[in-house]
């Protein structure tokens, strides 16, 4: 195996940096300067092109200078890289001291999508890696790689992934498997952990209130202005939070592992590990094999992100006036808006996916039914909404496409003359609703299995299969008739045993 090159700084030419990212300005409390640990022989896995148009990159990330840098075997032009200290809780439990244990961030720069972290997984060993060993594997990075551009494509705040490079370098997890970096993009990567630790595992209330001003200022600056900024900053991103799990809900997806270091207090989806989206639908469902007690199945996740803003709520204690239990009162006012904010868009993404354009009562009622029934037969989440889309309201038309998902078809009849009354109701055209339909109902996502088949042919050298599967998750409501067929159908058997777990 050839030795990795000794760290470098590319030419200047492209992007723009800034000095440091948000975290760094803030003090030597909020991480640690290191350069990333370079790994032989890296390579191209996959570019999100899409991305990296979106950010005006395009030029850059076709050059010679990319490749190094992004698998962190170069510096950029200016700056250092940083890995930032947070804590959190893990499974409902504290954990204390956390941290970017194989994250780096490179720094920000300025783009088309306004200013961006660049931020390297996989790039070796910080302060805060505690047991690890600082890198990824080819597996979870291609997953993640996939993962991220696919829930943008499908409208789901989330941070981005601009590419994945691997190296033969052995990983142990389980067995050996290779290295590999992945290039993330976010506005910021501030989690409500980074809160926790201040309040907490620090106990510095001046950094706390350092930090907390520099959130509020960067990303919520219309709360500086409130009789009490801290509680609007909660309330914002109670709301934010609301819609994230709104999203996730109505599109199946599960993220596996929501303790508070991985919820972002930007309200965006971050750190993609056991992660999965329904098959079957059974809302009971836990994509995460590490998680015995099922604390994190698919329908618990709106409540753990509640949980998850007390927990939040508990972090800016230190910065409320007056006494605490009245500071504790106020505090779990601000975050009620999230109880109805998510029931008015889960109710709204459910109208939309119904093709309703109109708000009638018992809407909620329609949905939920057809979600029990659905249940019931362990219909595919992904493939009945989309079929949904074909439903013709003529006479005594037999719509066998969604009809043929259930197994209980008078149940599904009862619920279809329901439908169907609520349809004419608004004087429902087929052709314009599915349409509509077909723009939130998408025909793919990133199944499993799908992402299975396409790290097992990577760990054989073949990254074809990734790639074209980017594409399609780029574009999940295409129709996509070039696409293999498989990518739209029902997992294969042996999808049914596979296993995703937080090693990575």
């Amino acid at each position: 195996m050839n030795a990795p090159d000794p760290l470098t700084r590319p030419a200047a030419a492209s992007p723009r940096w800034h000095p440091a990212p948000l975290l760094r300005t803030l003090g030597p409390a909020f991480g640690t300067l290191l350069a990333p640990t370079p790994l032989p022989a890296v390579h191209w896995v996959a570019r999100s092109d899409v991305l990296a148009a979106e950010l005006g990159l395009v030029d850059w990330l076709a050059s010679d200078d990319a490749l190094p840098l992004l698998a962190g075997n170069a510096l950029p032009p200016q700056g250092e890289p940083f890995a930032s200290v947070y804590s959190g809780h893990q499974f409902g439990q504290w954990a204390g001291q956390l941290g970017d244990g194989r994250a780096l961030q490179l720094g920000e720069l300025d783009t088309l999508a306004g200013v961006q972290e660049l931020q390297l997984k996989g790039a070796g060993l910080t302060p805060y890696s505690r047991m690890g060993d600082g890198r990824a594997v080819l597996r979870s990075s291609i997953r993640e790689f996939l993962c991220s551009e696919a829930m943008h494509a499908l409208g789901i705040p989330t941070t981005r992934a601009l590419s994945v490079i691997g190296s033969p370098a052995p990983v142990r997890r389980e067995g050996i498997e290779t290295a590999a970096v992945v290039a993330r993009v976010a506005p910021s990567f501030i989690r409500f952990g980074h809160v926790e630790h201040f309040a907490h595992t620090a106990r510095d209330v001046a950094a706390l209130r350092t930090l907390v001003d520099a959130v509020i200022d960067r990303f919520y600056p219309d709360c500086r202005d409130a009789p009490q900024p801290v509680l609007a900053l909660l309330t914002q991103v109670s709301l934010r939070t609301a819609r994230l799990l709104a999203d996730w809900q109505a599109v199946g997806f599960c993220h596996g592992v929501m303790n508070t270091d991985n919820m972002s207090i930007l309200g965006l989806t971050i750190d993609y590990g056991p992660f999965g989206f329904l098959d079957a639908f059974d809302p009971m469902h836990i994509c995460n094999h590490t998680d015995q007690q099922g604390r994190y199945a698919f329908a618990r996740q709106p409540s753990v992100a509640f949980w998850n803003l007390h927990a939040l709520a508990h972090g800016l204690l230190p910065l409320m006036p007056g006494p605490q239990d009245a500071a504790i009162a106020t505090m779990k006012d601000a975050m009620e808006p999230y109880k109805p904010a998510f029931a008015d868009a889960m109710l709204e993404r459910f109208r939309a996916k119904l093709g309703l354009t109109t708000a009638q009562d018992g809407d909620a009622d329609l949905a939920d039914d057809l979600l029990r029934l659905m249940a019931q037969d362990r219909a595919d989440h992904t493939i009945t909404w989309r079929a949904l889309g074909r439903f013709s309201t003529a006479a005594d038309a037999p719509n066998a496409a969604v009809r043929d998902q259930f197994i209980d078809r008078a149940g599904f009849d009862a619920w279809a003359q329901r439908y169907h009354a609520r349809l004419q109701a608004e004087a429902s055209i087929d052709a314009d609703r599915q349409a509509r339909m077909d723009r939130v109902n998408p025909k793919f996502v990133l199944r499993n299995h799908l992402a299975e088949s396409a790290i097992q042919a990577a760990r054989n050298g073949d990254f074809t299969e990734t790639r074209r599967l980017l594409k399609v998750v780029q574009a999940p409501y295409d129709e996509h008739p070039d696409a293999p067929a498989a990518y739209a159908a029902l997992p294969p058997d042996w999808a049914h045993h596979l296993e995703v777990s937080c090693s990575s």
